[in-house]
């Protein structure tokens, strides 16, 4: 993806417009007419597109217009003759960034260049940080003012407007899936559809269904043919949540689909081509998973083109009141028709908690604590932090043996109670319940078959 679309019919003046912008570091497309020019914005995006107005086969008012339907934030700058002013002016009112007026001085084209650009930039951090523009575009909003949330969204900002393959790191809780949403919808293809798939979720035989699809007569019961996830996110972004459960057989199919851009269907004969940009996220230790065989070491890399590390809570310290501020005011909105609020007891209580759970853990809490409150005005009593102690479940463990038989005792009773009281937290989901561990489905599943739960 070119930086800037320049559209000019004459030679001369194009060659040297094209070389002022690439000493100053930027990209350049190139389009003679403005037939060129649609056919270009038609099947790329740019950052900026700098248009003479009087041209063969259309004009830029044209262009100007093509350009604002595929991308209504992409600043267009039109370049006029002197006597076509009139021209100009009605560029401006069709959305027209600024206008230059022939001959151009090179630095005042810098100027405006460098000055939509930044303007450009502003809006798309507003994107993220304001909650007017959320409520506008629908966009996700991420709340914090730490200096580690400010520095994960700068880099979100940044390889959001490329096509790099995203990983996002954290723990489970953190807010992954609201990052990469974040990441789609601040990249060219956030007009195209976002799909999100949750890799632990789906059993180990039906996830390459999931992801690519099937044939008729594929397998038993394939009456018709089925678009996979890559298929449905035609030009947008794939979110593949959980990316460490991937089976190893399914990793090398989806190598080849980021690398390549083709998939196979269960059955196919013939390969498919998919345009998606695919962000992927886990709570494991993936260079841990490739040493020990358990993940492609080709598909990692292909993965980790950009990491992102999300901060888990208790390192956003800063960032727990603004938080569940917030979240008292929406779910208060929600369950009772208005705001509630939080006493300044409460606040020490939540900035006094580890939160293993991170956001989903606080948000949880919050709405428990709007259910129960009899007033709109939460105390420490209503957010369940301060359960009283629980027994000691090691008193009577046994000792006898190595200290490897006794840390594998230790780990079946810490594991048995982590996974009862998940259980008991979700009401039996096993799904959510697995999701809340950061284990698979299928693992979760033996588990619960070895401690007969």
């Amino acid at each position: 993806m070119a930086d800037i679309l320049l559209v000019e019919d004459k030679d001369s003046l194009r060659r040297v417009l094209r070389l002022t912008l690439e000493n100053a570091g930027y990209t350049v497309a190139e389009a003679v007419d403005a037939r060129a020019a649609l056919n270009e914005i038609a099947s790329s995006r740019h950052r900026l597109v700098l248009t003479d107005l009087r041209m063969p086969n259309g004009s830029g008012l044209d262009v100007l217009r093509s350009a604002r339907s595929a991308d209504a934030d992409v600043p267009v700058i039109v370049m006029t003759a002197f006597g076509s002013i009139d021209e100009a002016v009605q560029a401006m009112k069709d959305g027209a960034h600024d206008f230059l007026q022939k001959p151009v001085d090179s630095n005042h084209l810098l100027l405006l260049v460098d000055r939509a650009l930044e303007q450009a930039r502003l809006r798309t951090e507003n994107v993220l940080l304001r909650e007017e523009w959320s409520r506008r575009y629908g966009f996700p909003r991420i709340i914090g003012e730490s200096e580690v949330v400010k520095r994960t969204v700068a880099e979100t900002q940044r390889v959001a407007q490329t096509e790099a393959t995203v990983l996002l790191l954290g723990e489970s809780g953190t807010g992954k899936e609201l990052f990469a949403r974040a990441v789609h919808h601040l990249s060219m293809r956030r007009d195209k559809p976002f799909v999100a798939i949750n890799c632990a979720a789906i059993p180990e035989t039906l996830i390459e269904n999931e992801l690519f699809g099937h044939e008729r007569g594929a397998f038993t019961g394939a009456a018709d043919r089925r678009q996979g996830k890559f298929e449905l996110a035609a030009g947008g972004t794939v979110f593949l949540d959980e990316i460490g459960e991937l089976p190893l057989g399914v990793q090398g199919k989806l190598l080849r689909a980021i690398e390549e851009k083709m998939i196979d269907r269960i059955g196919g004969r013939a390969p498919v081509a998919v345009d998606v940009r695919v962000v992927a996220a886990t709570n494991k230790d993936l260079k841990s998973a490739v040493e020990n065989g358990q993940f492609r070491g080709d598909l990692f890399f292909r993965l980790a083109v950009f990491p992102i590390e999300i901060p888990p809570l208790r390192d956003r310290d800063e960032d727990v009141t603004l938080l569940a501020r917030h979240f008292a005011a929406e779910i208060g909105r929600e369950l009772r028709g208005r705001e509630a609020q939080l006493s300044d007891e409460a606040i020490a209580a939540l900035k006094g908690h580890r939160w293993p759970g991170n956001v989903r853990e606080l948000e949880n809490a919050i709405e428990r604590a709007c259910i129960l409150s009899d007033t709109m005005t939460l105390e420490p009593a209503d957010l369940g932090l301060n359960a009283a102690p629980e027994p000691d479940a090691f008193a009577e463990l046994d000792l006898s043996g190595t200290l490897s038989d006794v840390a594998h005792r230790v780990v079946r009773v810490a594991e048995r109670r982590k996974i009862e009281s998940a259980l008991e937290a979700n009401a039996g989901n096993k799904s959510k319940t697995a999701e809340d561990l950061g284990v698979s489905y299928k693992t979760l599943l033996n588990k619960m078959k070895e401690y007969t739960l």
